[in-house]
């Protein structure tokens, strides 16, 4: 069914919109202001779209935002997710909340990841709206906060909000992206004994023996990780984020801590990572008596994959051949995404987003073109799979 072309001008606008509201995630720096304001703003542009809204509250200043366009019945019903967050805006060199366009392209912190792809969302219920195309299936818009730290957003969306299945518009360069890595973080405090530096057979050099974990951490990435591959997602990896330990230059330090981050693969799970790093710490201590450390997993994201049978998927890849004139390769994709939550509340997701650069770094900026051809796909899958 054809639908009225994507109003590119409102596509724009509505970027332009979003980037200059500041939604810095307080979790990740002190000048966060959170979710609230981008929440409202977005709000009242659905209601005036006859959408029903609903905000969920979930600490101070971190909303969720929840539009529903309702279906006639009798249809699947599909979720589209996005965050509003965004990451610091600290190392930017220009202003982050400039939304300039130049050269086909909009600058500005979450111009990428994912404002762009927050707003082809929105505008491609807007353009079914004023289609007078009718659904199905109801389409439920989660914008949530968080993803760019703990997922607290998408954790409270699918603690009252079910669907058949969810769309998810990071940014993957228009590849209809099926599986991503996940992660594990990781604490081990590695314990010595503390004395003066005069005395070396007295003391034990905490950060001495926590050298023995990283050289075991480089030799097991090297040998043992890099042989287990997937398809899509290649190996998984580990590595030495945070180090801390010591007092004073005069004395033997008797405590160390150092914070790892492990990616997983599909067939990972947190008891398999754990095993994985008791058994590093097991081979240190057979070799080195003196070696004493506690090993914490305190935080795990599984990583995620789906069918390309799923009827979601199925009906992504005929928007996008229908739409972009070719036949999509699947991909996979090194980060971890809030599908994984959604996939285990039982929504099947798919990642399909417009093309850029610069997430997280100094310059971030969108290609207003691949959102456009974004919008195009989503409204073209929504009613495939709305009323299928």
């Amino acid at each position: 069914m054809p639908v009225s072309q994507i109003n590119r001008k409102a596509l724009v606008s509505l970027m332009q919109a979003l980037i200059k509201i500041n939604s810095v995630n307080p979790s990740l720096s002190a000048k966060g202001v959170g979710e609230a304001e981008i929440c409202r703003y977005i709000g009242g542009y659905l209601k005036k779209l006859g959408l029903t809204v609903r905000y969920q509250n979930i600490e101070k200043d971190r909303v969720n935002l929840i539009g529903i366009l309702a279906g006639t019945g009798g249809g699947p019903n599909l979720m589209l997710n996005g965050h509003t967050d965004t990451v610091s805006v600290d190392n930017m060199t220009d202003d982050p909340f400039d939304a300039r366009l130049k050269d086909g392209k909009l600058y500005g912190r979450g111009a990428l990841d994912m404002k762009a792809g927050v707003a082809a969302q929105i505008i491609a219920l807007q353009t079914l709206i004023e289609s007078g195309i009718k659904l199905k299936g109801d389409v439920i818009l989660a914008l949530v906060a968080d993803e760019e730290y703990a997922s607290i957003g998408t954790e409270t969306v699918v603690s009252e909000y079910g669907a058949d299945a969810a769309i998810l518009c990071e940014p993957t360069d228009l590849q209809i992206v099926i599986a991503h890595k996940g992660f594990a973080w990781i604490r081990i405090e590695i314990f010595g004994h503390a004395a003066h530096g005069s005395l070396p057979h007295r003391g034990i050099d905490a950060i001495v023996k926590a050298g023995h974990l990283l050289t075991a951490i480089e030799q097991h990435a090297k040998t043992n990780l890099i042989r287990r591959t997937h398809p899509l997602l290649g190996s998984p990896s580990i590595h030495a984020s945070l180090i801390t330990g010591g007092t004073e230059l005069s004395t033997y330090p008797d405590y160390c801590k150092v914070e790892l981050e492990r990616r997983n693969l599909p067939d990972e799970d947190r008891q398999m990572v754990t095993a994985e790093i008791q058994g590093l710490l097991r081979g240190i201590q057979s070799c080195d008596s003196q070696f004493k450390a506690d090993l914490d997993v305190f935080f795990f994201r599984p990583a995620y994959e789906i069918s390309p049978d799923q009827p979601i998927v199925q009906s992504v890849q005929r928007a996008f051949e229908s739409t972009i004139k070719r036949t999509p390769e699947f991909q996979g994709n090194w980060a971890w995404l809030d599908s994984a939550v959604l996939a285990q509340a039982g929504i099947p997701a798919v990642i399909f987003g417009p093309s850029g650069d610069g997430e997280h770094a100094a310059v971030e900026y969108v290609d207003v073109d691949s959102v456009v051809t974004t919008t195009r796909v989503l409204v073209e899958t929504i009613m495939d799979f709305c009323n299928s």
